[in-house]
């Protein structure tokens, strides 16, 4: 048997997505919440755990907690949609929109997963670089734009890895103007505080999704679609039909519940990504970017592979994005007062050492 005869050609040339997995590390790469919950939270929810029963499946689709999410974001019910992680969803999205109109249009840099998917489902995709500001390029953006291209156009809003959020003018043209679905990404946008959720009445052509990962619940791995209920029924196809399972079902629930804590931890991440971002202001050759999501983007006036190396033996993991677009681009997700103090620490000593 030859490999490359039986896989595709398109999966074999891409690198696919592969986390770091490094030992006793402070890990600030992944964009997770720092904090955990507090004890007397976690017992209550594994008390609700513990009444599970393990030999039975978990309710397929979720109604209920469709329903009861529908009400969180102020939809309908039939306007949600469920996924073990926004990355199922996406996946979904890639492999049920391929019909006379297909393709996927991205800016770049943007979340690597939209290709990866994206290639992975035998979709066509073109990436168009952000402006000199990070916003979309819309004439750019428009100008691959047919009656047969794209049928998904992906955007991270606010972007991941830039941190920025994208003109709401330029996400309504690419609405008007695509024969496809417009897909916000909104896993970031509660450290920005808005939503653009609202435009969901306006276009029945654009898609929402959103994520529990970001808010201190990634381990659970539960996402949202929010579109069309037309768009939502046919998508739902061709979801698996016991994606979510009994023990992210339970933890969602539990999340609205107690929905004030984990959003008291968002205000204590939005203070610390302040004092963090102002802090890396001060350090010579670094440049970071104003954000609106959990982490901070920045440019180094050195190669920032060698950054990276000085900062990984100093025990301080961060998302290298040297290559294209982001040469010399690094991302760090704002984390613990003390785990930003150890990475401010790392990174002045870094910087130090090229210098000399």
């Amino acid at each position: 048997m030859i490999i490359k005869d039986i896989i595709s050609k398109e999966i074999m040339e891409q690198s696919g997505y592969s986390p770091s997995e490094p030992a006793a590390a402070i890990r600030m790469d992944a964009n997770e919440n720092p904090f955990t919950l507090p004890s007397s939270l976690k017992k209550k929810l594994f008390q609700r755990m513990s009444e599970i029963e393990l030999n039975r499946y978990p309710e397929a689709g979720a109604p209920k907690l469709r329903a009861k999410f529908a009400g969180y974001y102020g939809v309908d019910k039939d306007m949600v949609m469920l996924g073990n992680g926004s990355d199922e969803l996406i996946q979904v999205l890639c492999m049920a929109m391929k019909g006379k109109v297909n393709g996927i249009l991205v800016p770049a840099p943007t979340f690597v997963m939209y290709r990866i998917i994206g290639v992975n489902a035998g979709n066509k995709i073109v990436e168009v670089p952000l402006d000199k500001d990070f916003d979309l390029d819309i004439d750019a953006m428009c100008a691959p734009i047919s009656p047969v291209f794209p049928s998904l156009i992906f955007l991270s809003c606010p972007n991941s890895p830039t941190g920025n959020l994208f003109s709401i003018e330029k996400i309504e043209a690419l609405a008007k103007n695509t024969p496809g679905l417009v897909v916000i990404d909104e896993a970031y946008a509660d450290f920005s505080g808005q939503t653009l959720i609202g435009l969901i009445k306006k276009y029945d052509n654009i898609v929402f999704l959103k994520t529990l990962s970001k808010l201190g619940l990634a381990s659970m791995r539960l996402g949202f679609l929010i579109g069309n209920p037309e768009i939502v029924a046919q998508l739902d196809k061709v979801r698996l039909p016991y994606n979510i399972n009994c023990l992210s079902q339970i933890t969602a629930d539990f999340f609205l519940d107690n929905r004030q804590e984990f959003l008291s931890q968002l205000g204590r991440i939005i203070d610390n990504r302040e004092k963090l971002f102002f802090r890396m202001k001060e350090i010579d050759k670094i440049m970071p970017y104003p954000s609106s999501a959990n982490f901070i983007f920045f440019s180094c006036a050195f190669d920032s592979d060698r950054i990276y190396e000085k900062l990984v033996e100093a025990g301080i993991i961060i998302k290298n994005l040297n290559s294209g677009l982001t040469r010399n681009c690094m991302r760090v997700t704002v984390g613990t007062p003390e785990e930003n103090e150890a990475f401010l620490n790392a990174l002045k000593s870094a910087v130090s050492e090229q210098g000399e």
